[in-house]
C-alpha cells in the first residue's frame, strides 16, 4: 500500500503552502496591480521636475507617462514646452525610455492561479519524498495506514534484520516462551499440526505486571517467525470521531488477511477493550471499536493463518466476549521471575556489559526478590554506570550490590545531614528491626543495615534476604514480619522514651499486613474462611475494597489494630531482653553508618555487653 502522510504532516504541508501562498500573492499585487496609472493635471508634473521628484519620464507625441521617487506612476497630455528638456535635465530626472506600465487585473489572477496550482504540485510531491526516504531508512520498520480519511492512523510491520530479538534473548519466563514457540512452530510447519486435526490458536493473550517482558515476548515472535507481524497499541484505535476506530480495525485485518499467514500484536489492549456496560451508549466509540474487533476475530474461517497477541497489565477490565474461546484461546501469564529466572535474566544483561569473572549472580538475585525483569536490566545498567563513576573498566561484585539498593531505595543522599540526635534515633531504631527479625524464628536473615540517607526519602533501612524462593507463608510468619516492623518504633521507645515520625512506613506495612490476615488470608478465629475484601487490579498495585457491612468493618479495624498492639508489645519485650545487644550494634552502625550481615551476627554472638556511651545525643 502506498504510503499517507498521516494528520500532523497533512496539516504541516498545508501551513507551509499557505504561508508562501500569501507571500507570493502580496509580493505580486504589490509589484503589478496596486501601481495603476492615475490622470493627473500638468501642473502635478511640473511641481514634481521643481521639487526634483521626479525619477522617470517617457514623452510621446499625445502624453507624458511619469513616476515619482516614491514609485507611483501618473499620466498626463503633452503641452506646448520649448524648455521642457532642459528642466528634465537639471531635475535629474531619466527620460526618453518607455515606463512599464501595470499588469492588467485580469492577466494578473490568471498567472497567479497557474503559479499556485505549480507550487502545490512542487510541495506535494517534495513532502511524499521525504516521507518515502523516512520510511526507507529504517530497515527493522515499514508502515502501513489503518482507516481511511479523516483519523488516519499509523501502525507497523516488522521485518527480519540483524538485531532481532529471538526466544534466547527472554529469559525468566520460560513457560510462556513455549506456549509461544508452539504458535511460531504452527505457522512454520502447519501440515504438523493439522494433519492430527488440530487447529491453530486465534490469539493469546499475554497478562502480568508492567516491566517483566510481554512487550519483549512479542518482539521475540517477531524475531522467530518468517510471516509479517503487524504491530499496534490498543490506543491508536481509540479516535475522537465514532467509526474512526472501527475502520482502522477493519483496515488491519483486511491487510492481516492479505498477507497470512501472520501476527498481530495489540499492546495495551484494555484500551479498547473494557467491558460493555449498560453506561456506555450505543454510538460510543470505543465500543463500536471493541466490537468490530470481536467481529474480526470471529470472522476467520479456519487454518486462515492469522495469530492475534495480546498485552494488558488489566485483564479483569476486559469484556467476556473477548475472552472467550474462539478468541483469545490463551491466557499467558508473564509473571515476575522466581529466584532461577532472575538469574537467567541478570546472565543475559550483563553480556552486553564488561563485567567480572567472579560475579556472584545468585547472591544479586536473592537480594533483587520481587524485581521485574526491566528492574534487572535497570540493576545491571547501574553497575555499569557506577563503575563508569569508579574509574572502573569492568562491574564488579559491589556495583551490582549497590545497585540494587538504588532500584530498591534510590541514590545515597551523601549531602543530606543528619544532626547527632537524629544518627543516634535512626541508629537505635534500624538496630531495632535487625534484631527483632534475629531472635524470631521464620524470619529471614539480616544481611545490611545502614544509616546513610536515600533519595526515596528513608533515612535508613534494614535489609532481610531470604535463603530460599518462598512462594507460601504461615500465620507465624505474618505475625512475626509485622513484629520485625514494629521493632524499630518499640527501639525508639525503649531506649529515648519518646516516639519519631520515622516509623511512617513501618506502620504503613505492618497494618496493611494484619488487615490482610483478617480480610483476605482467613486467619482470624471470628470470621474463619469468609474474605471480607476484593482484590482489583492485581497486576498495578493490588487495590482492595472492603465487601461486607460497616459493622463488620468495624470489628475488622478493632481485630486489626490487636494484631498490631500485640506484635508492638511482642517486639518491646524481645528489645528489653537484649538491651545490651542492642546498645552494643547501633553504637557500632552510629560509628560505621553500615553493617553487614556477618558484623551483625558476629556481634550478636559475642559475649561482650559493651554500653553505648560518651555519644552526643545534641
Amino acid at each position: 500500500m502506498p504510503q499517507q502522510p498521516d494528520r500532523k504532516k497533512t496539516a504541516t504541508f498545508w501551513i507551509m503552502f499557505l504561508v508562501i501562498f500569501g507571500i507570493m500573492n502580496v509580493l505580486i499585487y504589490n509589484r503589478f496591480v496596486k501601481q495603476q496609472v492615475a490622470e493627473v493635471g500638468y501642473d502635478v508634473f511640473m511641481k514634481k521636475i521643481e521639487d526634483k521628484t521626479l525619477e522617470e519620464a517617457a514623452l510621446s507625441s499625445t502624453q507624458i507617462v511619469f513616476k515619482d521617487k516614491s514609485g507611483n506612476v501618473y499620466k498626463t497630455g503633452l503641452m506646448e514646452d520649448a524648455q521642457l528638456y532642459e528642466r528634465l535635465y537639471k531635475s535629474g530626472a531619466k527620460f526618453g525610455a518607455e515606463i512599464e506600465e501595470p499588469m492588467n487585473p485580469l492577466l494578473y489572477y490568471a498567472i497567479t492561479f497557474g503559479v499556485q496550482i505549480l507550487l502545490l504540485v512542487i510541495l506535494w510531491k517534495f513532502m511524499m519524498s521525504r516521507l518515502k526516504k523516512r520510511s526507507g531508512d529504517d530497515p527493522d520498520m515499514l508502515s502501513f495506514s489503518l482507516g481511511g480519511g479523516r483519523g488516519r492512523g499509523t501502525g507497523r510491520i516488522y521485518v527480519k534484520s540483524k538485531n532481532d530479538v529471538r526466544f534466547k534473548d527472554v529469559a525468566g519466563e520460560e513457560e510462556a516462551k513455549d506456549l509461544l514457540t508452539e504458535i511460531v512452530g504452527y505457522l512454520h510447519d502447519p501440515e504438523k499440526y493439522t494433519e492430527i486435526g488440530a487447529t491453530l490458536p486465534k490469539g493469546a493473550l499475554l497478562v502480568g505486571p508492567p516491566g517483566t517482558g510481554k512487550t519483549m515476548l512479542a518482539k521475540a515472535v517477531a524475531g522467530e517467525a518468517d510471516v509479517p507481524f503487524f504491530s499496534i497499541s490498543g490506543s491508536e484505535f481509540v479516535q475522537m470521531f465514532v467509526g474512526m476506530g472501527a475502520a482502522k480495525v477493519r483496515d488491519l485485518f483486511k491487510q492481516a488477511k492479505e498477507k497470512a499467514p501472520c501476527i498481530i500484536f495489540i499492546d495495551e489492549i484494555d484500551a479498547i477493550g473494557k467491558k460493555r456496560d449498560a453506561s456506555l451508549s450505543t454510538n460510543d466509540e470505543r465500543e463500536q471499536t471493541l466490537n468490530q474487533l470481536l467481529s474480526e476475530m470471529d470472522g476467520f474461517e479456519g487454518n486462515t493463518g492469522v495469530v492475534i497477541l495480546a498485552a494488558t497489565n488489566r485483564p479483569e477490565s476486559l469484556d467476556p466476549a473477548l475472552l472467550r474461546p474462539g478468541r483469545f484461546d490463551r491466557r499467558i501469564p508473564v509473571e515476575l521471575p522466581d529466584l532461577k529466572g532472575r538469574i537467567d535474566i541478570l546472565r543475559v544483561h550483563a553480556k552486553k556489559i564488561r563485567i567480572s569473572e567472579n560475579v556472584d549472580f545468585d547472591t544479586i538475585a536473592k537480594t533483587a526478590s520481587g524485581a521485574s525483569g526491566a528492574q534487572l536490566a535497570n540493576i545491571v545498567n547501574e553497575a555499569a554506570l557506577r563503575a563508569v563513576r569508579e574509574g572502573r573498566k569492568v562491574v564488579q561484585q559491589d556495583d551490582l550490590m549497590e545497585s540494587v539498593e538504588v532500584v530498591i531505595a534510590g541514590y545515597q543522599k551523601k549531602n543530606k545531614i543528619l544532626t547527632n540526635k537524629e544518627k543516634l534515633v535512626v541508629s537505635y531504631h534500624e538496630v531495632g528491626h535487625a534484631l527483632v527479625a534475629a531472635m524470631q524464628t521464620h524470619s529471614a536473615p539480616v544481611t545490611k543495615i545502614t544509616i546513610i540517607p536515600r533519595t526515596s526519602g528513608a533515612l535508613g533501612y534494614t535489609m532481610q534476604v531470604d535463603e530460599d524462593e518462598h512462594n507460601l507463608m504461615n500465620r507465624t510468619e505474618i505475625l512475626n514480619k509485622v513484629a520485625t516492623l514494629a521493632g524499630g518504633r518499640a527501639a525508639e521507645e525503649l531506649i529515648f522514651d519518646e516516639i519519631t515520625t520515622g516509623a511512617s512506613n513501618d506502620i504503613e506495612q505492618a497494618t496493611k499486613l494484619a488487615r490482610a490476615m483478617v480480610t483476605r488470608f482467613g486467619m482470624s478465629d471470628e470470621f474463619d474462611m469468609v474474605a471480607m475484601e476484593v482484590v482489583t487490579n492485581q497486576y498495578l498495585g493490588g487495590d482492595t475494597s472492603l465487601a461486607c457491612s460497616p459493622e463488620t468493618q468495624t470489628k475488622i479495624d478493632h481485630m486489626v489494630v490487636q494484631i498490631v498492639k500485640e506484635q508492638h508489645q511482642k517486639a518491646r519485650e524481645i528489645l528489653q531482653q537484649n538491651v545490651q545487644k542492642l546498645h552494643e550494634i547501633a553504637k557500632h552502625l552510629y560509628e560505621n553508618e553500615t553493617i553487614t550481615g556477618e558484623e551483625f551476627m558476629e556481634i550478636l554472638n559475642s559475649s561482650e555487653n559493651t554500653l553505648l556511651s560518651g555519644m552526643t545525643q545534641e
